[in-house]
């Protein structure tokens, strides 16, 4: 009997990248650890990645290559399923142009070997791509603005913070290695404040939680601005020497007294006073900006007046400080290998309205889609759209590790190994490190990691001398931008490794990238179209503690989404606690089960989001499509629901 502990990284979508050890038996995965030699999560790891052995092992994982015959699956050999598809996408790229066909690849993985499945289309003559976002599209754009670029605080640097402020944001459910962080900083006396309409997992990180109305960040901003100038509590040098337009954001904070904008957030004005002076007077102080934060039409006006009210309190530019959001994952990359430069511009479809970026397709029409790392007929908004949208294909080939909803549409199933079942290299959308993907256990069955894949089927084209090489030549082509700093590859794979030229503190010297090199303010306002206020409660759906976005077994869904609505709210619907109801919107309706909860706002309708349409879940069926004001980004939250009793049906078939 041999055991093995594997040093490797998690490359799931999620901020935390954390560092692992992974425990096998005669090359069957038994057991995952965290790494204690990883600086963030220091040997700890999450719940998610606790039950993901029985991920690995599922009984209802896809081990071979399958093609769909009408509602049933045959099984195929690898060899005829490669055939199938590279005669399938020749022949498309041939007669209709390579246009024709829709290359999908989510975030689900996001590896450095990756960028090779972008390359195969680029030598395939460009295929229709994606743009805009499902994450933080508009929280990139916006930061850009005032800073050039997005740059976060190294997430060390936060146990530097006296105050820290998680404005949308939910570590305890979302990001293990920060909540982590978080929980030292507060052992070392620092305040942590909540910010977000819902309460979430991470009230048992906060001192203090403010709660304003859904989409109504930028008034909470405003109004903690006015106080802090009423007060005098300005960074004046870094107003006069590092920023522009500042008077023109005065003027939008004068606009309104605070007590008014204030009432535009929902909130108490002593929330928005205390934010004020924790941000102004119990410095340095970090804001943290989460994903939800940016599910808004107009969620990039939020963003830009919290930099600025962290600006003008002095916050940027110094250690603990700063506005935090993320990190460029494809940072340490060279990301030329892409391809784009081996055909000419080619067009996406958008993200946040993809049904309708798909069907509006012409000249050529798409035909044929190969989809990987993600399940868009269950995670994008008007999610049965998609799924219509995807069944007007002539074909579509998945790669993924189960029949999720998207799966069930395609006409060719490619299974793929775990990332323990593969060798590649990971950065971070959370923090500065390079980690190791070191293969800890053999692949299930027939299961191949999909370089192998994308190996194997550009042996059937032409450009495969260009396409065909060995992994560790690719990996040294990829990550030269990073060798080229000192390290080697095997450095990586010991990993993991931070990458030298990272701030710890973004900002604290020299320009920032705006064309003047100064920071910019929000100095004006425009707004979208607001959401219809026909409905009640505005849905809000959260990342889970238990699974990431869709990534669950049928097996792991609980038999109807929990949602979880105020008291009041419920009783004002005719719901009672703990009995079913029709969750409806414009777009349909789904059966969820209500809990009620007296911490939640009264306008809000808190659920997970994630579940499968095949079981009973998908709550992006009620949510519209259509795009973020700034930065292509996708507002899920301006979906509004209502509830109504489920009327079980009695013996001569009536009720609902």
């Amino acid at each position: 009997m041999s055991v093995t502990r594997t040093v490797t990284t998690c490359t799931r979508d999620c901020p935390s990248c954390c560092g692992l050890v992974a425990v096998a038996r005669d090359g069957v995965l038994q057991a995952i650890e965290g790494n204690p030699a990883h600086p963030l999560n220091r040997g700890g790891r999450c719940r998610k990645m606790r039950a993901y052995v029985a991920r690995v092992n599922s009984p209802e994982r896809v081990l071979h290559p399958m093609r769909r015959e009408g509602v049933s699956w045959r099984r195929v050999s690898w060899a005829q399923a490669l055939d199938e598809l590279a005669d399938r996408l020749g022949e498309a790229a041939s007669s209709s142009g390579p246009e024709s066909i829709l290359h999908y690849q989510g975030y689900g993985e996001r590896t450095a070997l990756k960028l090779l499945n972008g390359r195969f289309f680029a030598h395939l003559g460009g295929a229709t791509g994606l743009a805009g976002s499902l994450c933080s599209g508009t929280a990139y754009a916006a930061m850009a603005l005032d800073f050039g670029t997005r740059l976060s605080h190294d997430p060390l640097d936060h146990q530097n913070s006296r105050t820290l402020v998680l404005w949308g944001r939910n570590p305890a459910a979302t990001q293990f290695n920060m909540a982590r962080i978080l929980a030292r900083a507060r052992k070392n006396g620092a305040t942590v404040w909540l910010v977000d309409p819902a309460a979430t997992e991470s009230l048992a990180l906060a001192h203090r939680h403010v709660r304003p109305a859904p989409g109504a960040d930028l008034h909470l901003a405003l109004a903690a601005a006015r106080h802090a100038l009423e007060q005098g509590w300005e960074d004046k040098d870094f107003l006069r020497g590092r920023s522009e337009g500042f008077e023109a954001f005065r003027a939008l904070a004068f606009a309104r007294p605070v007590e008014e904008h204030a009432r535009l957030a929902g909130v108490p004005p002593e929330d928005a006073r205390g934010l004020a002076h924790a941000l102004c007077r119990e410095r340095p102080a970090a804001v943290l900006l989460g994903w939800g934060l940016h599910r808004h039409v107009d969620a990039h006006l939020g963003v830009r007046a919290i930099d600025a009210l962290q600006a003008l309190a002095g916050n940027v530019g110094v250690p603990g400080g700063g506005v935090s959001q993320g990190f460029e994952e494809y940072g340490p990359y060279d990301q030329s290998v892409w391809g784009e430069h081996l055909h000419l511009p080619r067009r996406a479809v958008l993200l946040p309205d993809l049904a309708r970026s798909m069907e509006a397709c012409r000249s050529p029409r798409l035909r044929a889609a190969v989809v990987s790392a993600a399940n868009p007929a269950c995670m994008a908004p008007d999610s049965e759209a998609v799924a219509r949208a995807f069944r007007a294909l002539e074909f579509t080939a998945y790669m993924g590790h189960f029949l999720d909803d998207t799966a069930r549409l395609a006409h060719l199933f490619l299974p793929c190994a775990t990332f323990l079942e593969e060798d590649d290299v990971v950065a971070s959308y959370g923090h500065n490190y390079l980690g190791p993907v070191n293969r800890a256990c053999a692949p299930r069955g027939e299961c191949r990691s999909q370089f192998a894949v994308y190996q194997d089927l550009a042996a059937r084209f032409p450009f495969a001398k260009d396409y065909v090489k060995p992994l560790d030549d690719w990996l040294s082509i990829i990550c030269r931008p990073f060798l080229d700093k000192g390290f080697t590859l095997e450095d990586i794979r010991r990993g993991p490794v931070r990458d030298p030229d990272a701030p710890m503190v973004p900002w604290r010297e020299g320009p920032f990238d705006t064309p003047s090199g100064r920071f910019r303010f929000l100095d004006a306002l425009e707004f979208g179209p607001e959401a219809s206020d026909g409905r009640p409660l505005t849905l809000l759906t959260t990342g889970s503690p238990e699974h990431l976005c869709s990534e669950l077994t049928p097996a792991e869904h609980d038999p109807l989404p929990v949602a979880r609505v105020h008291p009041d709210a419920g009783r004002s619907q005719g719901v009672a606690d703990g009995e079913p109801a029709w969750m409806e919107s414009d777009l349909g309706r789904v059966k969820v089960l209500v809990s009620f909860d007296a911490a939640q706002r009264p306008d809000v309708c808190l659920c997970r989001r994630g579940g499968w349409i095949a079981a009973g879940h998908g709550l992006n069926r009620l949510i519209p499509a259509g795009a973020s004001a700034l930065g292509n980004g996708t507002p899920y939250y301006r979906a509004r629901v209502s509830l109504r009793p489920a009327v079980p049906v009695d013996s001569a078939g009536h009720g609902q």
